[in-house]
């Protein structure tokens, strides 16, 4: 059985979720999430708490159970507290500023880079060289931070790049660390 499917969601005060067939829509004060699952997984809403049930052991059964029930949970912990994700820039001259709601680099290129975010996301400049991606899909917030960090990613001789917060770099010697 799997450990991750057994385990029950508790739904917060504030969030309302609607299972129809196999589609579930989740809202909550951060926005509102809506996903279709596999129809042979049981989704049901009782007092409160979110269940996902399997309907045999069989080997794909067992696979989407998992899933399924993790990806509830992030949908309910994404519309009521939201997920963000922080990026760093390293290197001298990079930085980081908001025109309105886009992004705009300035990451060593002839030309400043401009993202803008999708619906339902929103990017926070603290400062010159932090950038915070917010949102209540943790997919999409995750997906928007890995292309901002490929704009320019971190290189392994200096660091210099866009990086994750807490990301370490394997640094490497340059030609003269050859004896």
């Amino acid at each position: 059985m799997s450990r991750v499917g057994k385990k029950t969601i508790e739904i917060p005060a504030g969030v309302t979720v609607t299972v129809n067939g196999s589609t579930v829509t989740v809202k909550g004060p951060k926005g509102e999430l809506t996903r279709a699952f596999h129809p042979d997984m049981t989704i049901t809403v009782e007092d409160n708490i979110l269940t996902v049930s399997r309907p045999s052991d069989a080997k794909e059964h067992r696979t989407l159970h998992g899933t399924t029930r993790s990806l509830l949970a992030n949908m309910v912990e994404g519309v009521s507290k939201g997920y963000e994700k922080g990026l760093e820039l390293v290197g001298v001259g990079y930085r980081a500023s908001k025109q309105g709601k886009k992004l705009v680099l300035s990451v060593g290129y002839s030309h400043p880079v401009e993202i803008e975010p999708e619906e339902g996301l929103e990017i926070e400049v603290p400062s010159q060289t932090k950038i915070v991606v917010k949102g209540a899909d943790k997919q999409r917030v995750g997906e928007l931070a890995a292309n901002i960090r490929a704009v320019r990613s971190p290189e392994p001789y200096k660091g210099k790049g866009i990086r994750y917060e807490g990301e370490v770099v394997r640094r490497k010697e340059g030609k003269t660390g050859k004896k």
